[in-house]
């Protein structure tokens, strides 16, 4: 949720703490001078003359006064700094735990220390919460893996034979096998992105030196041919680009996006621009491509598993449903961020924005020519 910005909480409190010692010793004074002072008589320099103290604490009582309330003013902030940052400081490990959480890490716990108390409590609560819901979201993550990779044996059993059955030579034409060799071919297609998928979401890999705009040729490189089938112009630019990650998954994800810009374009002189740039603390690696406008709700929904968006799918080359997807758990992964925003002509601007690798640990390529 948006909101506007406004004065913390522990400026809050410290406000609260400051006013209400203010008040308190502005009580203080005055319950001193109406049930104490008011009254009280002192002796004149003249004997049996009795002069009101009335004008003496004008004269030197209120400075003192004035230099009391002062006093309590700057200890009251000071000292309310203090006590609302010891205060809040529970607080503010169990909002850093809560934005890791969203980012997709689910391991980190609070562990807050001290005797139990109500933020204590939270933090607990929470520790607990993150920890069942990590062994379910690991749960799902194995089974999928299980299940995909279960699924190869069976399936490239059933392309072998498909195989042999299309290439027998004295067989009669039927559209029955060849529709179940397409069928089978995206159930593989299906098994193969669910392995991918599940091995993101595990960030089972070490971390290596990365150029992005060496993947971002590699794939415009491959991706080629489909691209000219489709009559789509692709371009490629930007500077060298360094990270660190997985070079294969750095790869599917780039081939995904300059795939999914090639497929889900115009019918005819359509274009894909892959860009990528470095700044000061990311990388950026930019898929822009024309097409049909989209909606933003529409495009909030294309890195779920198996959304499509059926208006820009074209019949061929569809793809299973999982390419952004995977696009999005390898971004994770490598702890990016992943933009999707419609271009207003039609089509999509995606940026996949990575942190920056260490002016030590270099690109992990030769240089170029």
């Amino acid at each position: 949720m948006d909101r506007a910005p406004g004065p913390s909480v522990r400026l809050k409190l410290t406000l609260s703490y400051a006013g209400f010692l203010m008040i308190a010793g502005v009580l203080l004074l005055a319950t001193v001078w109406e049930f104490i002072l008011r009254d009280v008589q002192v002796v004149s320099s003249r004997p049996g003359e009795f002069v009101p103290i009335r004008s003496v604490i004008l004269r030197d009582y209120a400075p003192a006064t004035a230099g009391v309330l002062a006093f309590l003013l700057v200890f009251g902030l000071l000292g309310g700094w203090t006590l609302a940052g010891r205060m809040l400081a529970p607080l503010n490990r169990i909002t850093h735990a809560t934005r890791t959480a969203a980012d997709g890490s689910l391991s980190h716990r609070i562990r807050l220390p001290g005797r139990q108390d109500e933020l204590r409590e939270l933090a607990d609560a929470f520790d607990t919460m993150l920890a069942r819901l990590e062994a379910h979201v690991t749960e799902q993550r194995r089974f999928a893996a299980n299940a995909s990779h279960e699924l190869r044996t069976p399936l490239s059993v059933s392309k072998a034979l498909i195989d042999v059955a299309r290439a027998d030579p004295g067989r009669a034409a039927d559209p029955l096998i060849d529709r179940l060799h397409a069928v089978n071919a995206r159930a593989i297609e299906l098994t193969e992105a669910l392995l991918l998928l599940s091995r993101a979401d595990r960030r089972s890999f070490t971390p290596e030196p990365v150029d992005l705009s060496l993947m971002a040729e590699e794939a415009a490189e491959t991706l080629l041919p489909l691209a000219e089938e489709h009559g789509v112009t692709l371009e490629t630019d930007g500077d060298i680009a360094p990270t660190l990650g997985s070079p294969a998954l750095l790869l599917q994800l780039t081939t995904n996006l300059v795939h999914n810009a090639i497929v889900h374009n115009l019918p005819e002189h359509g274009s894909v621009r892959v860009t990528t740039r470095i700044r000061p603390e990311t990388v950026v690696l930019t898929v822009e491509n024309t097409g049909e406008p989209i909606t933003p709700e529409l495009v909030s929904t294309l890195t779920e598993p198996f959304q499509r968006g059926t208006e820009r799918v074209r019949t061929d080359h569809a793809g299973v449903g999982l390419g952004l997807a995977i696009v999005q758990s390898i971004t994770r992964a490598h702890d990016g961020t992943l933009t999707l925003t419609p271009r207003p002509a039609g089509g999509l601007h995606i940026t996949v924005e990575l942190p920056v690798a260490p002016p030590d640990q270099g690109s992990g390529a030769p240089p170029r020519p």
